[in-house]
């Protein structure tokens, strides 16, 4: 199997150790030709000049973990090859840019898998499973998080699409794989307290949403740039029975208010480390629908539905009103 992964950022130098034990062969592309050939270097791979080069060189698959802007050109020229492709997400850079692209995508039958990381994160898994063993009971609510230890740089900001865009969407997309239920509404508010230029874009440092599910559970997601303690990424569920919590674990940088157990390792630094497991477990999915076939274990439209509610937070927070999906659905 031989795949091209375009991008060989951080991101994507990451992907790129990984391909290289799935595949027989990684080609590897990068807006900077030089950043491509020094992962490929390392890794014993192919590099190429640009993107063209890479679809010019026989490919069986791509990964595409290049910056937003150009996750929907890439992921529809792939398809035309008939190429399955891995993007990260987004699918595009805003509502109206994913609803195109999955428009553009709609007839064909070749798979695309959007990198949603937390679908593979082990603690996220038993989660989804406790809920649908019944075991937990009925559940009432679901609590989830994303709390970033330092904030993106700045010239990030003004293009991320929001916290809720940029960050949260993960959280919903979690919050609807746990439980298998969908979103009906949202209301959500935010503030800065940080010194970065978040508020000159528009943007907020820190929020929460509550999220309606269509059965009444109540979930709630929050949301920080700012947690120098470490990077926590946790998702609680709550039921009648009983509760379970993913992301809780000894480098979790928590400390009780008074006696009980203290976090013993160095906390995670930021999300490569957190999910470094997922991330290979996604890939290793990816490869093994490439080289059997199958159903994409997160098709494009799961990016849609987790947009949508991200659209809606963003509208709840400016507007100050509960809104509701279908609202913001198109």
């Amino acid at each position: 199997m031989r795949v091209g992964l375009a991008g060989a950022g951080r991101i994507g130098a990451a992907h790129a150790e990984t391909l290289k034990g799935l595949a027989d062969e990684v080609v590897i592309a990068d807006a900077d030709a030089g950043r491509a050939r020094e992962v490929a270097g390392k890794l014993g791979a192919t590099a190429v000049d640009g993107v063209d080069e890479l679809f010019s060189s026989g490919l069986d698959a791509v990964v595409v973990a290049t910056p937003t802007a150009s996750h929907a050109p890439l992921v529809i020229r792939a398809v035309e090859a008939g190429l399955p492709v891995f993007v990260e997400k987004p699918l595009a850079a805003d509502l109206d840019g994913t609803i195109q692209t999955l428009t553009a995508l709609r007839g064909s039958d070749v798979p695309v898998q959007i990198g949603f990381q937390r679908r593979f994160d082990p603690g996220h898994v038993a989660a989804r499973d406790a809920v649908a063993s019944g075991r937990l009971g009925w559940v009432h609510t679901v609590r989830s998080m994303t709390l970033d230890r330092v904030p993106p740089p700045d010239d990030y900001i003004p293009n991320s699409g929001g916290l809720f865009r940029d960050c949260s969407v993960h959280d919903f997309d979690a919050v609807r794989f746990v439980t298998g239920r969908a979103v009906t509404e949202v209301t959500a508010t935010g503030a800065n307290h940080g010194p970065g230029p978040f508020a000159a874009s528009g943007d907020v440092d820190t929020g929460s949403a509550m999220l309606t599910l269509d059965d009444g559970t109540i979930a709630v997601v929050s949301a920080t740039r700012y947690n120098a303690a470490g990077y926590d990424v946790r998702l609680e569920v709550l039921g009648s029975l009983a509760g379970i919590v993913a992301g809780l674990d000894d480098r979790t940088p928590l400390s009780p208010a008074g006696d009980g157990l203290r976090p013993s390792g160095p906390a995670h630094s930021g999300f490569l480390e957190r999910f470094a497991e997922a991330y290979a477990a996604e890939l290793h999915a990816f490869a093994a629908m490439v080289k059997g076939g199958g159903a994409s274990p997160c098709p494009p439209e799961e990016s849609l539905e987790a947009f949508y509610v991200a659209e809606a937070c963003e509208i709840s927070r400016r507007e100050r009103r509960t809104v509701t999906i279908e609202e913001v659905r198109r």
